[in-house]
């Protein structure tokens, strides 16, 4: 039991103790091998959720009161949305309120718990899911891997599709960054160290490069650069300027030397993908949107001017569980061959709208609310250390910006990324609350 043992940091954790080796190992499982080893992500993950829920209402007295109201708030408004379209239009009503759908991005409780407010358990469960994802990239299938997109093609590493390996790697990209100080502090086995800093930070760019989605180059530019903004004003206010000029050299020097390698060996399909709908976004400029073509951003203005219109319809409660798959099926004037093979609206703030209206988007902000706000209490508190909140701002940019793209909170991988995150930063602040109590 000595390994569950120095996992705890806290003193009075109640639990018995196979009911902690339980619930850990299965955290351990749910991080490393959602991607590696797929076939084991729905049983670890059950187990998780089972284990840390028990613990949880159990023996969470003082911390569990906001996070029990807000998922209760989520199913009441998933069954409320449900039994209206029961009574209204029961043709397209299903016979599920579906409660996991919003349900499942509370499995940020049962991460938070089993860390057990640890910094050192959540760099360990955030690196092992950086691990799993690296290691899954290099057993892809010939067709969808890595010579593959050496060669100009587009690829997602057999995870779902281009898209979700690409965000995939931008959250790892954004961890690189935020905790390079770790790996290139001086101590033991600090060479070693460095070394795996350095290749993980090569394989997260290239994947990034070869994935060629450009909402991902966005927000993985705008998160990055605030981050580093923020770290400048932070040194200079506290006046740790002496190796800032070498750090800031350093940093320019290696994203220079990495461009100029990604542009040498991949510059045609890179910048192909980066002007390949360049008229479109003029079309849109000129605000010409009656007139769309069905390319990649032309099916999602399309599709969300089709959500505008059930949207407008029903603007405060939405149209339930399969809002999108309504707007994607029923909306006639959408071409046969975009209904067949989309059934979601690529902006999963627009199916928050379109599911649960008004109010699911104002149940949305106040989750975020309550994260965002706990993690400043955390960090305010010197519960939480300066690069993990860091990390939490960057996360919460890049995710806002690439949301707005592709629905990944309604997918596995968006929902595995969300929790973990999620889950690392309030365990700090349930750590707060707990030196504060």
């Amino acid at each position: 039991m000595q390994p569950i043992k120095n996992w705890y940091s806290l003193e009075d954790s109640l639990e018995p103790r196979w009911l902690a080796c339980i619930g850990i190992l299965s955290l351990i499982l749910y991080s490393s091998m959602q991607f590696l080893i797929p076939e084991t992500q729905g049983a670890a993950e059950k187990v998780l959720v089972l284990t840390g829920l028990i613990a949880f209402c159990l023996y969470g007295k003082g911390v569990r009161k906001a996070p029990l109201l807000l998922l209760i708030g989520f199913l009441c408004l998933q069954l409320f949305s449900w039994t209206l379209g029961l009574w209204q239009y029961p043709q397209w009503a299903i016979d599920d309120p579906r409660l996991q759908d919003l349900a499942r991005l509370f499995i940020f409780i049962c991460v938070a718990w089993w860390l057990k407010g640890s910094t050192r358990n959540t760099l360990i469960v955030w690196g092992l899911a950086v691990a799993g994802i690296l290691l899954t990239t290099l057993i892809a299938p010939d067709d969808d891997g890595w010579l593959t997109g050496f060669t100009g093609e587009r690829v997602g590493f057999g995870i779902r599709n281009n898209q979700h390996a690409s965000m995939l790697f931008g959250v790892s990209l954004l961890g690189l960054l935020c905790f390079a100080r770790r790996f290139w502090s001086d101590g033991n086995a600090r060479y070693l160290r460095i070394t795996l800093w350095c290749l993980a930070m090569v394989m997260v760019i290239t994947g990034i490069a070869v994935g060629q989605t450009r909402a991902v180059w966005l927000s993985a530019t705008i998160a990055s650069g605030i981050g580093l903004i923020l770290w400048v004003i932070k040194s200079v206010l506290e006046g740790r300027t002496r190796h800032l000029t070498k750090y800031l050299v350093t940093i320019l020097l290696s994203i220079v030397i990495g461009a100029g390698i990604l542009l040498s060996t991949l510059g045609d399909s890179l910048n192909h993908r980066f002007h390949k709908e360049s008229s479109v976004i003029s079309q849109l400029v000129d605000g010409e949107i009656t007139e769309v073509p069905y390319t990649s951003i032309g099916i999602r203005i399309n599709s969300w001017i089709a959500a505008s219109q059930w949207i407008a319809e029903r603007p405060m409660i939405g149209w339930g569980p399969e809002g999108r798959q309504l707007v994607m099926s029923e909306t006639t004037w959408l071409p046969d061959w975009v209904l067949a093979k989309y059934g979601h609206l690529h902006n999963y703030f627009l199916e928050t709208w379109v599911e649960y209206g008004v109010v699911g988007l104002v149940a949305m902000s106040l989750l975020a609310i309550w994260i965002g706000r706990a993690t400043w209490l955390a960090w305010r508190g010197n519960a939480m250390p300066d690069d993990i909140a860091c990390f939490g701002l960057m996360f919460f940019i890049y995710w806002m910006i690439i949301s707005n793209f592709e629905s990944y909170n309604s997918f596995p991988s968006g929902l595995f990324v969300h929790n973990l995150v999620v889950g690392g930063l309030i365990t700090h602040y349930w750590r707060w609350r707990h030196q504060t109590a």
